[in-house]
């Protein structure tokens, strides 16, 4: 392990790392993983419970996923998707389509090039429809979209945005619905609509030069997974309909899954005409949507941007020009289409949804005490993902705390003084015990 650390030191630049501090906290040398499991070079095994940056949903070294891609493997590794056309692309677009309701998908590589491929997919529309002047961007305070320079823009944490400020584009955050930051004696959902009216506000100001607003759904993960009300969301719909600007879903860290739907925004009634009888309520649908970290099931680089059939429509034409010319050489690549689509299979066949839905309850059932604790606030939940702040922490608690997690044999890594989990679906109600005793044996030790 020693002589793994050296090297990485000498060699690797870790990202979202000070890379001096690697020298009194070294990374977990890591040799392989097994379902919810990180394994070290000496043996030591670590749950897993933020699957490695939220990206692993069934377990490393999961034998579906590694027989789809050992079988492509066999096939074809890689053709540009420019002049070129294969299987997998098409039958993970074809599938994508279905589930969320849109259609034309376009790939990426990560969840910051999905961003930007929205960003610029919704400018140009604009500008393909005769009003170039519709080219700014809203976002919620606190949001995280990516650190590529055009998700920076539309990015609000200044860790990551203060020191990039001069290369990036101006854009304008409306006030976070973040459940946490409600009024005394208000609730979750007022405090949303409250937050709404402030957006409708700017709408009405500033229309006519705002090409979209982009919002993560539900949870605002780096915000420290700010958890809120969907009634934002629906009436986020409602006003951008209403002033004519899209509405880009970024449902990069909270789709497949996470938040007890396949898509966080299916939680969001469409808004039903006053005149019109009760009937079950059917979800909002964005412009844009915005996929990747789980949609590989944590094994390959990928990203998705789906839009409306009007939007693609803007593009198609004669003219070179009017086409959406974004392009990297690993667009659509078959491997990681193929890992796609045996995500997609085991959603289908496990009944994934459903299952996850009834080990949410169970594993809440077992972070009551936890919840309990005296420097816990604002325990929160939202499907497969658990969140809430230590009252007390100090400066440096995020790396004691992790540190602490270690030595338990769990891999966390809290952001602030929140501390969540968010582990692989294939979490067992044994792991998540032991995950619970472990973040009480941290809360416990007063040096934390």
């Amino acid at each position: 392990m020693d002589d793994l650390l050296s090297r990485t030191r000498a060699a690797v630049w870790h990202p979202c790392t000070q890379m001096k501090q690697l020298e009194a906290a070294p990374p977990l040398a890591i040799a392989r993983g097994e379902g919810a499991w990180l394994i070290d070079t000496d043996g030591r095994r670590y749950l897993d419970a933020i699957s490695s940056w939220w990206v692993n949903l069934f377990g490393h070294c999961n034998p579906r996923i590694n027989a789809a891609i050992t079988d492509q493997l066999g096939k074809i590794e890689h053709v540009m998707l420019a002049g070129a056309t294969h299987e997998p692309v098409v039958a993970l677009s074809e599938r994508l389509a279905k589930l969320t309701g849109l259609g034309h998908a376009f790939y990426g590589s990560d969840g910051a090039s999905a961003t930007e491929i929205a960003l610029k997919m919704s400018a140009h529309f604009w500008r393909n429809a005769g009003q170039p002047g519709k080219n700014g961007f809203i976002s919620l305070a606190n949001g995280y979209h990516g650190e590529t320079v055009g998700a920076l823009s539309v990015t609000d944490i200044p860790l990551f945005k203060s020191t990039y400020a001069p290369l990036l584009r101006r854009t304008v955050q409306v006030p976070t619905p973040d459940a946490r930051l409600a009024g005394p004696g208000e609730s979750a959902e007022a405090y949303a609509l409250r937050c709404a009216a402030a957006l409708e506000t700017h709408l009405a100001g500033h229309a006519a030069t705002t090409a979209a607003f982009i919002v993560e759904p539900l949870v605002q993960g780096a915000a420290g997974m700010a958890m809120y009300h969907p009634a934002y969301l629906t009436r986020a719909r409602e006003l951008c309909d209403r002033y004519q600007v899209h509405l880009i879903a970024d449902e990069i860290a909270v789709g497949f899954g996470r938040t007890g739907t396949m898509f966080a925004f299916e939680q969001a009634a469409a808004p039903t005409p006053a005149h019109a009888p009760p009937l079950t309520p059917h979800a909002i649908r964005p412009d844009f949507i915005c996929l990747s970290k789980g949609i590989t099931g944590g094994y390959l680089p990928l990203s998705a941007v789906l839009t409306t059939d009007d939007i693609y429509a803007a593009f198609y034409d004669d003219a070179t020009a009017r086409g959406f010319l974004h392009s990297h050489s690993y667009t659509g690549n078959p491997l990681a289409c193929r890992a796609a689509l045996a995500v997609l299979d085991i959603f289908a066949h496990d009944n994934v949804i459903a299952a996850n839905r009834a080990k949410a309850i169970e594993f809440t059932g077992m972070l009551e005490e936890v919840a309990a604790h005296t420097r816990v606030r604002h325990f929160r939940h939202l499907g497969m993902i658990w969140a809430f702040d230590v009252a007390d922490a100090t400066p440096g608690f995020s790396a004691r705390f992790h540190q602490a997690a270690l030595a338990q044999g769990v891999f966390m890594r809290p952001i602030g003084n929140t501390v969540y989990v968010m582990p692989p679906y294939v979490t067992s109600a044994d792991e998540m015990r032991g995950l619970a005793d472990a973040m009480l044996a941290c809360l416990c030790n007063p040096g934390i």
